[in-house]
């Protein structure tokens, strides 16, 4: 038998030989549970889930939405909403750059006649054609299951990838821009606020300059303290948070980074050529150190605050505030690259202080690869979108579960590429997953046995 006809066979389709091989000796791995069955092949050749669940595709770029627009490509970080009357109100980031005009919500790379451009952050000047990352939301009946209107939310922002949900009914949606520097007038690298309206209405985009300048990732709030913390998506990264002046204003306030106690401006990351190693479960007490000119008009930021004393993570990227304590996945951390798993545990009495822990770090003998997004079930565990790296090209995209003991088990599996998942996020009823598949340009809603917090 061929390869390639081995490779679209049964329930090995789309791991290749590499992958099955991985497959196999992780199932062996002690860490790695079933919970609901294995996957099953999906014969459309989309989306593999476990026997009883199922998918349907809610949107899909390039159609058209509400207002006219085009659904933007690239659809990344998103969150879920209560709306009116039963609805659902989805806030979708679109991970954009102005070079991916064919992805963008414009025909023929500008907005329509009418548009308030005083709305957009960075509409273009003169011939430079605006840019095109942000946001759009979606009104979906859950018991029809179907889309009642989806629009344009912000525009003229530079490759929103994730960010947070606010317990005030807002999304706040981060930049990550390859280049800070813009050619356009504009600065790029900020966090924007978005309602999660059903109204139809694109908002004004207006950057929240108080929670830094840099290749923003996620956020995620502490709701007992009211504290914002922070990812940033690049090798040699830090971990923030911003403390605001006033509940429910992140508009003003102080940012500060993160540094181990016991060794200033240790190294986290795990790589071989790291000085510092870090073993799982190993926990650190941990400080905060002030930061200034968070503007960062030379791209700096981290690395005065590294000088500092910040400690350095590999690749923030999602974060996540769950029963009291916030994960961050940092997706090439560890020896292998293979991703890497902090919990940062909030003091809640004055005189001591937060704790860091090395919560998991993903091996060859178990299942997680490259942890991106991610959320929380609504019965503990961490779920969590894989983004694969160069260094594991072998593999294919998964949803994965994490338990809060440390178990992996998969929920879904790409199986019409290596495009990588993002934005998941339950229903407030937790009867719905919803997720993106990012360069397919789809947002998927799956429903099945899910757990619940009694059955956990």
């Amino acid at each position: 038998m061929q390869r390639r006809q081995f490779m679209n066979t049964g329930t090995t389709a789309a791991f290749g030989f590499l992958g099955l091989q991985k497959y196999l000796h992780a199932k062996q791995d002690p860490r790695v549970i079933e919970p609901y069955g294995p996957l099953v092949s999906d014969p459309k050749k989309l989306l593999d889930l476990p026997k009883g669940f199922s998918y349907k595709i809610i949107s899909k770029a390039g159609t058209h939405m509400s207002d006219g627009h085009k659904v933007p490509g690239m659809p990344d970080g998103m969150a879920c909403f209560a709306g009116r009357e039963g609805s659902l109100i989805l806030v979708r980031n679109h991970e954009l750059s102005p070079a991916r005009q064919n992805l963008g919500p414009f025909k023929d790379a500008k907005p329509p006649k009418g548009t308030d451009r005083r709305l957009s952050y960075d509409p273009g000047y003169g011939k430079a054609v605006p840019h095109i990352g942000g946001t759009t939301n979606i009104v979906y009946d859950p018991a029809k299951g179907v889309v009642l209107k989806e629009f344009l939310s912000l525009t003229g922002t530079d490759r929103n990838c994730a960010g947070g949900v606010m317990p005030w009914g807002s999304w706040i949606t981060c930049e990550e821009p390859a280049d800070l520097t813009s050619r356009r007038g504009r600065k790029h690298g900020y966090c924007f606020e978005v309602r999660a309206t059903d109204n139809g209405r694109l908002q004004e985009a207006i950057p929240l300059k108080n929670l830094g300048r840099f290749r923003h990732e996620a956020v995620a709030l502490d709701p007992l303290s009211g504290i914002l913390y922070l990812t940033e998506d690049i090798s040699d990264g830090l971990l923030y948070r911003f403390i605001p002046e006033q509940p429910e204003d992140l508009s003003k306030g102080k940012l500060q980074a993160l540094c181990i106690t016991e060794k200033k401006s240790m190294d986290t990351r795990n790589y071989p050529q790291s000085a510092d190693k870090v073993k799982e479960g190993q926990a650190f007490e941990v400080t905060w150190i002030d930061l200034d000119e968070v503007e960062a008009p030379k791209n700096d930021l981290r690395i005065r605050g590294n000088k500092a004393g910040a400690a350095m993570f590999a690749r923030g990227e999602g974060i996540q505030y769950s029963d009291g304590s916030l994960y961050i996945c940092c997706t090439d951390g560890g020896p292998e690259r293979q991703g890497q798993i902090y919990k940062l545990t909030p003091a809640r009495e004055a005189d001591k202080n937060d704790k860091l822990e090395l919560f998991l770090q993903p091996t060859s003998d178990d299942l997680l690869t490259n942890g991106d997004n991610l959320c929380a079930a609504p019965w503990g565990d961490l779920i969590l979108c894989e983004d694969l790296i160069t260094q594991h090209k072998e593999n294919t995209p998964h949803i994965r579960g994490v338990t809060p003991d440390g178990k992996i088990y998969s929920i879904a599996r790409n199986a019409s590429n290596k495009s990588e998942f993002a934005g998941s996020c339950f229903s407030p009823d937790g009867k719905i997953l919803f997720v993106n598949m990012q360069a397919n340009g789809l947002t998927l809603a799956i429903t099945g046995p899910w757990q619940t917090k009694e059955k956990a």
